[in-house]
């Protein structure tokens, strides 16, 4: 079977991520490319180890880490300097992330199913009720905007 074009290869992220270092060279733009290339380390060190190939789900979830890990920071820090410099890595991380459908959105989203959710039994079946609908579509979510969404919707 050869390769299905209406399908993206698995490993998307990765090579952008290469093609973005290189921009960030030519731009002269040493602040981003040295972080581009953190993240692309730390994606070719997690697929080293696992000795797979690296798809754009699993270095979508090492990139949140990183997102998580630099708010965090960015909390924590009593330097201004610091919460700056976190600042500008969470707008670079961010951006190879795909956009997450908001609060609003996710409620709009789930229109289809209010029903359901609002007849479940508790918060944890609504959340799946929501989840097996959005799941389907691809839309990307945050579980923690989902269940704020529920919430919402269950008044």
């Amino acid at each position: 079977m050869g390769p299905n074009p209406t399908h993206e290869r698995p490993d998307m992220l990765i090579d952008d991520i290469k093609d973005q270092v290189l921009q960030a060279m030519r731009a002269k733009d040493s602040g981003r490319r040295d972080l581009l290339k953190v993240v692309l380390g730390e994606l070719q060190t997690v697929a080293a180890r696992s000795g797979d190939a690296m798809d754009d789900d699993q270095a979508q979830r090492i990139i949140r880490k990183m997102v998580k890990s630099n708010h965090e920071m960015a909390e924590l820090s009593d330097r201004p300097e610091v919460v700056e410099q976190m600042k500008v890595e969470l707008v670079i991380l961010e951006s190879l992330l795909p956009k997450t459908l908001t609060v609003d959105e996710i409620v709009a989203a789930l229109a289809p199913v209010t029903d359901a959710i609002q007849a479940a039994g508790n918060d944890g079946q609504a959340t799946g009720v929501a989840m097996k609908h959005l799941k389907p579509s691809g839309t990307v979510v945050e579980g923690k905007d989902v269940g704020q969404a529920v919430k919402q919707i269950r008044g």
